[in-house]
């Protein structure tokens, strides 16, 4: 009897809370025994987990790394970074079949690991988004980690076997500015055999779920929901960030004077859209500071659908042309506050029952399904010469 092959998944989040690797290890396990290697306990589906010390940064961010970054010295610190030295060595003298990196910062111990097997084993990058300009919003990032991100995947896009990005836009980016193929595997979720909820009379409920990091926006949010009157509500699901509670705080400061405003804390990523199910309309605006923000096509867009919410969306190619096809929604004029409140108000409840309606319609369309499709095609490939 064949052995099943063993894959490694690595990711630096605590995929407990990543919906797209967790619906990425979801089809890992179909083919095999996965071991994780990330932050946080042990995910869903894996059959083994190696746990990085959530403390230890992902990137050359000590002394001697930034130094070595400042100096454009990057070979000397693909594999310094503390969560990445961690992750080597937690993973040494093992055997696997298949290697996946989430991220670019992940490619070079994946790569690493991957020689130190015999024969070598494939690499899979799921890349997510833009890697070079991830942060470049933030002065440190783009002038430090922008050069670095581009000069891993420079050096190590060439040598990976199989690669995927979340939409076309961004797909194609990798592909004029490294010259690799890319496939797209967007952050669409599982199908949800849920229907629209019925408005409540007298109140428009609106929803957004996401991470409580700055650079999401979400003051302009507030602001936008604070300028409606006292018939709109906002239910914020938000990850917190990893700063002590700060910026949670922030936010909360902002919305103290209003009872419209309320704050959760996240749901499991599979019980998001149930969650959602009961509010109107999941709102988003993000203003293109970065060329992520610019080609955004979020879970969030995929979450909101899934609960039956119709949309309302700050301008992006990707999100608006999708909204246009199924007529999900409206998209604001703008990326300001009082755009967005004016996109909120334009919508009659007769409108509203119409895109919650519509979202019930393309929830099948805008499932995983064909997403998965590309996952299970890209593993057995690599899978391939195992016979």
């Amino acid at each position: 009897m064949r052995m099943k092959p063993k894959i490694l998944c690595i990711s630096f989040s605590d995929i407990r809370a990543d919906s797209r690797v967790l619906r990425q290890l979801a089809v890992l396990s179909e083919f095999g025994e996965v071991t994780t290697l990330s932050y946080g306990d042990k995910p869903a589906g894996s059959s083994e987990h190696l746990e990085i010390d959530s403390s230890l940064p992902s990137l050359p961010q000590t002394i001697p790394g930034v130094l070595a970054l400042g100096l454009h010295q990057y070979k000397s610190v693909v594999l310094k970074a503390p969560a990445v030295r961690e992750a080597a060595k937690l993973a040494a003298d093992r055997h696997f079949d298949l290697i996946v990196a989430n991220e670019a910062r992940a490619l070079p111990v994946a790569h690493f690991l991957s020689q130190q097997i015999p024969g070598g084993a494939p690499v899979w990058g799921d890349l997510h988004e833009w890697a070079p300009e991830e942060r470049v919003h933030v002065r440190s990032w783009r002038l430090l980690i922008k050069p670095f991100m581009t000069y891993v995947c420079r050096t190590y896009l060439p040598q990976t076997q199989a690669i995927t990005a979340v939409n076309e836009s961004i797909a194609q980016l990798y592909r004029e500015q490294f010259g690799c193929t890319v496939e797209v595997v967007r952050n669409a979720g599982a199908y949800q055999d849920l229907a629209p909820s019925s408005l409540k009379e007298g109140a428009i409920r609106l929803a957004h779920s996401g991470a409580a990091v700055p650079g999401r926006n979400l003051e302009g949010m507030i602001q936008a929901v604070l300028e409606l009157g006292s018939q709109y509500t906002l239910d914020l699901y938000l990850v917190r960030a990893r700063d002590g509670g700060k910026y949670w705080d922030h936010l909360k400061e902002l919305a103290r004077s209003s009872d419209q405003i309320v704050f959760h804390d996240a749901v499991p990523p599979l019980e998001l859209s149930a969650t959602l199910n009961q509010y109107d309309l999941g709102i988003f605006s993000l203003p293109p500071l970065t060329t992520n923000h610019k080609f955004m096509l979020p879970n969030k867009f995929f979450d909101f659908v899934q609960a039956r919410l119709g949309l309302v969306f700050s301008p992006s190619p990707e999100t608006s042309r999708l909204i246009q096809q199924y007529g999900l929604g409206v998209i604001t004029e703008d990326f300001s506050p009082g755009a967005l409140a004016n996109a909120i108000k334009s919508l009659s409840v007769e409108r509203i029952r119409e895109l919650k309606n519509n979202a019930h319609l393309a929830a099948q369309a805008l499932s995983s399904d064909e997403d998965e499709a590309v996952e299970r095609k890209v593993i057995s490939g690599l899978l391939a010469p195992l016979g």
